[in-house]
């Protein structure tokens, strides 16, 4: 289907992760249409990984949890608006948003059943959901495959030309200069942590080798305490930005690093983005859909295995213990605040020597 809009609704009404990694999406509109209107509709609170983004002219921001109100108050703005929309997502809400936005649609679909049929009626392309198989950075790029425009596979991450000043101020050292490593401690979900006690040992081993160490994180109140907690048992140097820096300054402050360290989270996506090489600790989430998009890829087939530690490109993924692993589920207990035997089993040791041999 060859299509030369004028006016596109990209929509990712997800988590912030799965928004930043519409990007190469994005970024291949972009490329396809230099003089179209490319708009974006996400929830509220992950907007911020698209601060900075060229490739987009206006964000629509929507509540994950809406009120009648104000999602007509969002219909109205978008209603026949565009010549295409796009869905990233197979959500009856997305569809329904890309249904009313334009005549042509283009969208991620769930499995056909009776009741997802009327979202195969009304797209005029389509491509089906794979949650196991296929990454969701080349799940997104089908849909560029669907308009037959060329495919660009980088991970494009906020930035803002205040960043640096910001970090400046906040460094009590010469951060262009010194080497530093970047910990990102704690996920949203419980079940995606690595142990205190693995952070804690890792975060002597870096200090005895004469390497800074600075803490990432939100400000969110538990997450905030999390790392609290962990310092007590930390080097006393340690530096805690959690809660003081945009996701911008966080991928500029990580472009800079040696090295970066974290869990599944948003902010590890960035670390592999910005080149550096990005250590990602995973237990229940499956690589191969979820691994983070090392820089520089540009293949159509997943860069991660499915099972075990591995390196592609900048990005070493280390993969916690156990057969059933990846089992793809919240954690052993099946809830988001479960632990993962596999994160709890996996050593600083391991980590320091897969760093050590794959680094």
């Amino acid at each position: 289907m060859r299509l030369f809009p004028q006016r596109i609704l990209l929509i990712a009404t997800r988590q912030i992760g799965d928004v930043l990694l519409t990007t190469p999406l994005l970024h291949s509109l972009r490329q396809a249409y230099p003089d179209a209107i490319i708009d974006m509709l996400v929830f509220a609170g992950t907007e911020g990984v698209l601060a900075g983004n060229q490739d987009c002219s206006e964000i629509y921001i929507i509540p994950q949890h809406s009120s009648l109100k104000q999602q007509w108050n969002l219909i109205k703005k978008i209603f026949s608006r565009y010549d295409l929309a796009i869905s990233t997502q197979s959500s009856d809400k997305a569809l329904f948003y890309a249904y009313l936005a334009a005549t042509r649609r283009v969208a991620v679909v769930p499995t056909w059943s009776y009741r997802s049929a009327w979202k195969y009626w009304i797209t005029t392309a389509r491509t089906v959901l794979d949650d196991e198989n296929t990454h969701t950075v080349m799940q997104n790029l089908r849909l560029a495959e669907l308009l037959q425009i060329s495919l660009c596979y980088q991970v494009v991450n906020p930035y803002l030309v205040t960043d640096e000043a910001i970090l400046t101020q906040l460094l009590p050292f010469d951060w262009k200069q010194q080497d530093y490593v970047v910990f990102h401690l704690v996920p949203l979900r419980q079940y995606k942590r690595w142990t205190m006690t693995g952070w804690q040992q890792l975060a002597y081993y870096f200090d005895k080798q004469g390497v800074r160490i600075i803490l990432t994180g939100s400000g969110d109140a538990e997450e905030m305490h999390a790392i609290h907690t962990a310092m007590q048992g930390m080097p006393d140097n340690i530096l805690n930005l959690a809660g003081k820096l945009s996701l911008s300054a966080v991928a500029t402050l990580i472009r800079q690093a040696k090295l970066y360290v974290g869990v599944d989270t948003v902010v590890t996506h960035l670390a592999a983005a910005t080149g550096t090489t990005t250590v990602a600790l995973y237990g229940p989430t499956n690589p191969v859909k979820w691994a983070p998009f090392p820089c520089g890829y540009a293949k159509n087939t997943p860069p991660f295995q499915r099972v075990g530690t591995q390196r592609v490109g900048n990005v070493i993924l280390i993969q916690g213990e156990g057969e059933c692993v990846p089992c793809h589920q919240e954690g052993c207990d099946r809830h988001r605040d479960s632990s993962s035997q596999c994160l709890e089993k996996l050593s600083s040791q391991t980590v320091v020597n897969t760093i050590n041999s794959m680094g």
